[in-house]
């Protein structure tokens, strides 16, 4: 049964269009990847998913509701830029990421706050920041910041996940580590995830499915004249992500 229910979306800026004839359906807890060449929309329809933006045509909605005006705590969000309370501590941001999950005052007190810490300090351990815990975001690198970002966001456990390019920051092992961690908490919750990502290696390995956001119509002279939109939904499950050729070294300096 369809979760997420994506009709006919259109998003135009200043009469230009960006997307257009967007359709889509996703079950509950799956996880979608989405990737494509910059520019064809795929951060503007992560922006539509979150409900920070409104449509300029079509409708999306979760789990039947009537589409969302301004984003809820249902969907939780990482973009490319850090998004972590500079005035909190380490610890402290993952304490709040999950007490907006679950208190309607978005504060713990007494054993919930103690308890709370407890399971902050677990999660820093499983993401090599447990060092860092009572130091704030300032003193953290770039990586790392983006790691609490991550942490943050799956311990508030929202119902939809929304990732823009969340690994981007982070070095080889430090990226592998952080997808195991991602791949356990959709375990643990059963949320449902959209990444968008330049790594089509990476969309295959986490995701279920594979979207591929491009423009199918083209005009020469007017560039802008249309929008994206979905022109592949590849079952990662079963398809082979494509891998680049390897360089033929017979083939070094010649000309074609």
């Amino acid at each position: 049964m369809s979760y997420v229910t994506v009709d006919d979306i259109h998003q135009s800026y200043d009469g230009r269009p960006i997307l257009e004839r967007v359709s889509l359906t996703v079950e509950k807890g799956a996880f979608v990847s989405i990737v494509g060449a910059s520019g064809c929309g795929k951060s503007t329809f992560l922006r539509l998913l979150l409900a920070q933006e409104r449509p300029t045509r079509g409708d999306i909605r979760i789990d039947g509701a009537p589409p969302a005006q301004e984003p809820g705590r249902e969907r939780g969000v990482v973009f490319q830029k850090y998004s972590v309370f500079l005035h909190m501590t380490v610890c402290e941001n993952l304490i709040a990421g999950e007490s907006f999950g679950e208190s309607r005052w978005g504060r713990f007190f007494g054993a919930k706050k103690r308890a709370a810490r407890e399971r902050a300090l677990q999660t820093l351990e499983r993401i090599g920041l447990a060092h860092m815990a009572d130091a704030y975001p300032a003193a953290l690198s770039g990586g790392m910041q983006q790691r609490l970002a991550i942490a943050q966001a799956l311990t508030a456990r929202p119902r939809v996940l929304l990732l823009d390019e969340p690994f981007g920051a982070l070095d080889p092992g430090t990226r592998i580590a952080m997808h195991d961690f991602l791949l356990e908490m959709r375990q643990e919750t059963g949320m449902t995830v959209f990444m968008v990502t330049h790594d089509l290696q990476e969309g295959f390995k986490l995701g279920d499915r594979v979207l591929v956001f491009d423009k199918p119509r083209w005009d020469p002279h007017e560039p802008e004249a249309y929008g994206a939109t979905i022109t592949y939904d590849l079952d990662a499950r079963r398809d082979n992500v494509p891998t680049p050729a390897a360089p033929d070294a017979s083939l070094e300096g010649t000309h074609p």
